[in-house]
């Protein structure tokens, strides 16, 4: 598979589904679909945009728990993405961070068209408490999931390999851990296509 098939696939239609509040709105289907999940203001919403090469198809902002729903975008009929609320400090009551909690669990263990998860790590910061609880989470759930350090533009140029050595090594008994750590920048572009080859091999092959 070349990064033309990437390419390809991200350069197509993506739209909006749903954005999904209560477990019981979540849509049926068949297409496969890829979350993308991490601490708050992790920056899943400008990946997205970097990824679909589109400034507003997933709503950013500097405020941490910005993202309260599961958001659903179909690209090109072949693929669906999730956007999911992220965990840590979202500046918002107890009760609603609860509601969220309980939406993602209910995602996560009864979407049976669910491929991967992109668990996103603040490339400046490196693992942290939340992200390893996260982790078992998804090893317990048996969900497959790829490690993405984000923001890798503001890390040192000196100190990213070691970073992504520094994660790596903390998967090796992950069982359900792909062994790799990608690095990307939506600022910059660094490792967009990267990650859009392995998106594609989720993906369907022919649009529906």
């Amino acid at each position: 598979m070349s990064t033309t098939d990437g390419d390809t696939l991200f350069a197509g239609a993506c739209e909006f589904v749903r954005a999904v509040s209560v477990p019981d709105q979540l849509p049926a289907g068949k297409l496969p679909e890829v979350a993308f999940w991490g601490r708050s203001n992790v920056g899943k919403s400008s990946l997205l945009n970097a990824l679909t090469g589109r400034k507003a198809l997933a709503r950013t902002s500097k405020t941490p728990g910005r993202t309260q729903q599961i958001v659903l975008f179909n690209l090109g009929g072949r693929l669906m993405l999730a956007d999911l609320p992220g965990y840590g400090h979202a500046e918002a009551p107890r009760e609603e961070q609860d509601r969220w909690n309980e939406l993602i669990h209910h995602y996560l263990h009864t979407r049976p068209q669910l491929r991967c998860v992109c668990l996103l790590i603040d490339g400046r910061h490196g693992l942290m408490t939340n992200d390893f609880a996260m982790m078992q989470l998804l090893d317990r759930a048996v969900i497959g999931y790829q490690i993405v350090l984000t923001k890798i533009d503001l890390v040192k140029l000196s100190e990213r390999d070691a970073r992504q050595r520094q994660v790596a090594v903390q998967l090796e008994r992950r069982p359900a851990a792909r062994p790799s750590v990608l690095t990307v920048s939506a600022e910059k572009g660094t490792g967009i296509e990267e990650l859009r080859l392995l998106l594609t091999q989720f993906a369907d092959k022919k649009p529906h």
